[in-house]
């Protein structure tokens, strides 16, 4: 590190949680890895890399979601978003890739090529007869050596439709609140009726909210149910905020400095 300090360690075992700290007279490093059962899960909606950069570091990036939209906006290749994501944060949950293609057979051949890319790569399908067919096939045993591809059957706007990705073994369903919401039915109501029915039917298909545009759909998504929650960089910044805090924070530091002014006269005066 070229400089002098001392180094703490800590590992959580139950977590899989690990980082190093360095207190420096200079400069700070932390290593952080998101611990992988953190409770609350959130994925960052976004094809831009320097928007990951900038909020992994909060600790509260379980994982990244894209779709061919974002990528466009990115002006990149898509293989090449994926393999940047998947090279710098290889501890995210999960990095979503979409298939584009009208027929199950191109859908699962693309898949199989993006999931090289990194374990961690989610492949989304759309929730229509050929990504459902898509979905079944990569959610069963793959040829590389036994293990299942994670899925996400995206583009959800019924229960029906929830209903039948779980049936095709999806590790993740997304609704879309705000499309919900923007055609006259409620998407905080589809998550919690979804969630109600994987609960009392025992899925293990987790609802991952997604298309949400405020913090008021976040925290309501979470209370129906929602097991994930996906967001674009400004609705996660907005997380953080309150006017009530920003008002309390004030007044703490008005306060102490008001304080540490009075202690520095009080010196003076016993000099």
């Amino acid at each position: 590190m070229g400089a002098s300090g001392r180094r703490f360690e800590s590992y959580h075992p139950d977590s899989s949680f690990t980082y190093e700290v360095y207190y420096l007279t200079t400069m700070t490093s932390f290593t952080i890895e998101v611990p992988k059962e953190q409770p609350f899960k959130i994925f960052l909606d976004t094809g831009d890399i320097e928007d990951i950069r900038k909020r992994y570091p909060t600790a509260m990036i379980n994982g990244v979601t894209t779709n061919p939209t974002l990528i466009m906006k990115s002006g990149r290749k898509a293989v090449d978003v994926y393999n940047d994501i998947a090279s710098e944060f290889p501890y995210l949950e999960s990095i979503s890739a979409e298939v584009v293609a009208d027929n199950y057979k191109d859908m699962i051949y693309q898949a199989v090529d993006l999931y090289t890319i990194a374990e961690n790569i989610t492949i989304k399908l759309p929730c229509t007869v050929e990504g459902l067919k898509a979905c079944a096939y990569l959610s069963s045993v793959d040829n590389t050596g036994g293990k299942k591809i994670t899925t996400n059957v995206t583009l959800v706007f019924s229960v029906a439709q929830a209903i039948m990705a779980a049936k095709a073994g999806a590790t993740y369903i997304s609704p879309f609140v705000g499309r919900c919401n923007d055609n006259s039915f409620s998407g905080v109501e589809l998550v919690r009726a979804i969630s109600n029915t994987y609960r009392i039917h025992g899925v293990d298909t987790k609802v991952l909210a997604a298309s949400l545009r405020d913090v008021h759909h976040v925290s309501r998504c979470f209370a129906a149910g929602a097991d994930v929650v996906t967001l674009p960089p400004k609705v996660f910044d907005k997380m953080y905020d309150h006017v009530l805090t920003r008002e309390g924070l004030d007044i703490f530091n008005r306060d102490y400095n008001t304080a540490l002014h009075q202690q520095r006269l009080a010196l003076q005066q016993d000099l």
